[in-house]
C-alpha cells in the first residue's frame, strides 16, 4: 500500500510512519508533507497515492484548503485533535478519522476500514464542503458550572474557577483557582467532552488542566514535557512524547 503523510510535527509524522510499518511491512511511505503549499505541489504532480494521512492543522493553514487548488483522489483519514462532537461530524459524512495521540489498535481497525470499505472513494467537493461546514460550526453548550457536594449540600462550582481536574485512587476532584478540592460526579472522559477545548486540555490520563494556570514547561527525557500549574498539583504532570506535538499547538493558539 501506498501512503502520504499530511503532518507539520516532525515527531507526530515519525510516530505514525513506524505505527504503519509495524502494522503493514508492506506499506510504502511516499511523502510526508508538512504544508498546504507543499501538499498541493506534490498532489499536483504526483497521483501514486492508495491512502493519504492528513492532519487538519497545518503550519500555514487548514489542510482543506488543499481541496480548494487541487482534486485528491486517494481517500483520506484525517488526524485530529477535535472534541468528539466534531469527531462524530467526521463520521456523517463517511470520513474516517484518528484522534491523536493516535493509538495503535485504532490504526489497525482504520486500516481495515480503508480496505473494506474506503478503497478507491475519493475525497470530492460536497464532502469537504459538509465538513468545512460542520468544522465551523462551534459548539455552544460547554459546561459553565457544576453542582459538587461539599460537606451537606451541593454548591455551584464555575468552570472558570477551575484550574484543573485529576483522578485520585480512583476519584476525580476538581482544584480551583484559591486551591480548594472538590470531589466530581462524572468521570474524566465526560469531562473533557463537556469543556471547552480552547480552554481545557487533557494532558494525559490523569490530569485536564486549564489554560490560565499553565505556569511552566519543561522538557522531560524521551522528548516529554513536565507541565507546572498554579496551584501546584499533587503530583508530576508529565505530556508524553506522542502527545506533546499537540499540546504545543493548542498552547500556541
Amino acid at each position: 500500500m501506498k501512503v502520504v503523510i499530511v503532518e507539520d510535527e516532525l515527531a507526530a509524522s515519525e510516530n505514525l510512519a513506524f505505527l504503519l510499518k509495524n502494522l503493514e511491512g508492506s506499506i510504502e511511505i511516499l511523502a510526508v508533507l508538512d504544508s498546504v503549499k507543499a501538499s498541493i505541489a506534490y498532489f499536483s504532480k504526483n497521483n501514486e497515492a492508495e491512502l493519504v494521512f492528513m492532519d487538519i492543522h497545518l503550519a500555514d493553514g487548514l489542510s482543506f484548503e488543499i481541496f480548494d487548488s487541487i482534486k485528491i483522489e486517494a481517500p483520506i483519514i484525517f488526524t485530529t485533535a477535535y472534541d468528539q462532537y466534531s469527531l462524530q461530524a467526521f463520521k456523517v459524512n463517511s470520513i474516517d478519522y484518528l484522534l491523536k495521540p493516535i493509538d495503535e489498535d485504532e490504526l489497525a481497525s482504520s486500516l481495515e476500514q480503508y480496505k473494506g470499505q474506503f478503497k478507491g472513494k475519493g475525497l470530492y467537493g460536497d464532502q469537504v464542503t459538509g465538513l468545512l461546514n460542520l468544522m465551523n460550526t462551534k459548539k455552544t453548550a460547554y459546561k459553565s458550572m457544576y453542582l459538587v457536594p461539599h460537606r451537606d449540600e451541593l454548591i455551584p462550582l464555575k468552570t472558570e474557577n477551575m484550574a484543573y481536574l485529576y483522578i485520585d485512587t480512583g476519584i476525580v476532584k476538581a482544584v480551583t483557582n484559591d486551591n480548594q478540592t472538590y470531589i466530581m460526579e462524572q468521570n474524566l472522559e465526560d469531562l473533557e467532552s463537556d469543556l471547552d477545548p480552547s480552554e481545557f486540555f487533557r494532558l494525559n490520563r490523569q490530569f485536564i488542566v486549564r489554560r490560565d494556570v499553565i505556569s511552566g514547561i519543561k522538557q522531560y527525557f524521551n522528548g516529554k514535557l513536565i507541565v507546572n500549574v498554579i496551584p501546584p498539583s499533587p503530583e508530576k504532570i508529565v505530556v508524553s512524547r506522542a502527545k506533546s506535538p499537540e499540546f504545543k499547538n493548542w498552547m500556541n493558539q
